[in-house]
């Protein structure tokens, strides 16, 4: 028995050493060759911010009519670029490390793992700033702050769940990476980021509502409410007056994730032979 606990404890240290290298190598490689490197995970989200701002709030008035749009509008940038790029690039991590499979033994959903655990770098890179902005912007740093990390898990979870099932689908069908890019648009459009909630719940309230329930706009309108303006940001929890139904979106969540586990699980033995 305890010849069986020692192999267990070695085969997890090894899984910790393999996802820490693989960690730091994929974030390494994102920027090698760029002048400004790593700056880049604080530079992308804010030229992005830039843009949306110039053109959704400058030139066609989108707001709320509250100080903390702008913040918000950059937080949602920052949040929805990591769930984009952690699972764009999770979509295509198993077929791009399938020369690690061949040669070297180890659980292959680290390298999933490990992807978007690099994006996760990126997004606390962005919060820094974010956080550093708010200062200037209005924002109203409560003691809700302590809820914003289990909204960050969250999205994470949803990120990964998300990641798994693309990568497992993206060993058999290629085509899948081309698909999901159209989805991500899709999805992009369906979340109150460059626009208020308000905008949508003026004319349309139940669509306002379900928009809320999407496991996507949830924890983002959550750490936005949190994190930034309790005052102004709505939530699930204040615009659906049942206990229930704002649970949802994290049953939702779980069962991506539990989806995806067990179809990457199910078809990880034989991601090598087909490679």
């Amino acid at each position: 028995m305890t010849d069986v606990f020692k192999k267990l404890a070695e085969k997890y240290r090894y899984s910790i050493v393999v996802f820490k290298e693989l960690v730091k190598t994929d974030f390494q490689l994102r920027y090698q060759g760029s002048f400004l490197g790593m700056a880049w995970s604080v530079l992308k989200p804010l030229m992005l911010f830039g843009v949306m701002y110039m053109i959704f709030v400058r030139f066609l008035h989108f707001t709320d009519g509250t100080p903390t749009f702008p913040i918000s509008l950059l937080c949602g940038t920052c949040l929805w670029s990591f769930f984009s790029e952690a699972t764009s690039m999770g979509l295509m991590s198993i077929v791009n490390r399938g020369d690690l499979l061949r040669k070297v033994h180890f659980p292959n959903y680290i390298i999933v793992a490990a992807t978007t655990m690099g994006s996760m770098i990126s997004l606390g890179l962005g919060l820094v700033v974010v956080i550093v902005f708010g200062f200037f912007a209005h924002a109203e740093y409560t003691w809700r702050v302590v809820l914003v990390p289990f909204s960050i898990i969250q999205l994470y979870c949803l990120a990964l769940g998300v990641a798994l099932i693309l990568a497992t689908m993206y060993v058999y069908f290629r085509d899948i990476q081309h698909i999901w890019e159209v989805v991500l648009q899709a999805l992009f459009y369906s979340v109150p980021i460059i626009y208020p909630l308000s905008m949508v719940s003026k004319n349309y309230p139940t669509v306002a509502k379900i928009m809320l329930l999407n496991p996507i706009a949830q924890p983002i309108m959550d750490i936005r409410h949190n994190l930034l303006s309790p005052k102004y940001v709505p939530t699930v929890w204040t615009e659906i007056n049942s206990w229930w139904i704002p649970l949802l979106p994290y049953a939702c969540t779980f069962v991506i994730l539990a989806l995806g586990i067990y179809l990457f699980r199910r078809n990880s033995a034989r991601f090598a032979e087909v490679l």
